[in-house]
């Protein structure tokens, strides 16, 4: 099992220097991954400050040396894949090959997609989703590109440099636990991300739920290659023993990671701090 860090590019989040500040604390405490949220727009309630997550990575990928850094989650659809192509590469680059590559539809789809005119249909946006992992899995190969879906055309195109993980960075795929059509999607690539709420909106992860993710993904895996799956949740600064006990049945489980998660929402950035000096559950 493998501990991460992930909070959001929003409100007490935004500053760049601090982002890369609690990078540093977290792999100085023995983390294994520090991981941001990616909104342009995020729709619950009030105004928020945002940040760029690539900005913030950038940051943090030159404030450590180890850690694993990146995106949870991208919503590939409203990205240029050639862009983003080059912004991961650099990043992977930057940072000696610690980019791993959340990807997933958006959230929510009005905000993301609908504030800018752009198409809200699920069946489009999953579209998009897939051809545009197609194309940057295809650019970051450093091989010839000719490709032309229905949304995305990379027409005759090679990028160079790649990243330095080969053949590429780990892709893992988002989704809402209980909705399964995503783990089709996760499971042809490297890890799957699945959010699992309760009725107020916390994380609310069961070895249970872990299990029937795992099982699922082992029907669709046409390969027995490394697969992570990653569970958020949160678990108290001040009591160890209390941590271990909520995160071991994960990993039984099946679990790979677990990433404490935090919200934008005031005093969260120190409880952030708390956590991650407090150390990984382990």
């Amino acid at each position: 099992m493998r501990y991460g860090i992930c909070v959001p590019n929003l409100d007490e989040f935004v500053d760049a220097r601090h982002f890369a500040d609690l990078a540093r604390r977290a792999e100085e405490a023995g983390w294994d991954g520090f991981f941001v949220w990616d909104h342009v727009v995020f729709p619950h309630g009030r105004r928020y400050e945002v940040a760029d997550p690539w900005v913030l990575l950038t940051v943090a990928a030159t404030a450590t040396e180890r850690i694993r850094l990146g995106p949870l989650v991208t919503a590939v659809a409203r990205r240029r894949p050639g862009t983003l192509a080059r912004q991961t590469t650099s990043l992977d680059r930057l940072s000696g090959g610690r980019l791993v590559f959340g990807a997933g539809l958006g959230f929510t789809l009005e905000a993301e997609f609908g504030t800018w005119g752009e198409p809200v249909e699920p069946r489009v946006v999953a579209q998009r989703l897939d051809e545009g992992l197609a194309v940057l899995a295809g650019l970051w190969s450093g091989e010839r590109v000719d490709f032309h879906g229905e949304h995305v055309t990379a027409a005759d195109v090679t990028f160079a440099p790649t990243p330095v993980q080969r053949p590429r960075p780990p892709v893992w795929i988002g989704c809402n636990w209980p909705n399964r059509v995503p783990l089709r999607r996760a499971a042809r690539w490297d890890g799957v991300v699945p959010m699992v709420f309760g009725p107020d909106g916390s994380w609310t992860p069961t070895a249970e739920v872990v299990a029937e993710v795992v099982a699922h993904i082992g029907e669709q895996r046409d390969t027995t290659g490394p697969f992570d799956v990653v569970i958020t949740g949160r678990t108290p600064a001040d009591e160890p023993g209390a941590a271990r006990k909520t995160v071991e049945p994960i990993a039984d489980a099946g679990a790979t990671w677990w990433l404490e998660g935090f919200r934008p929402q005031p005093g969260e950035y120190d409880a952030a701090v708390r956590r991650i000096e407090a150390g990984p559950p382990r």
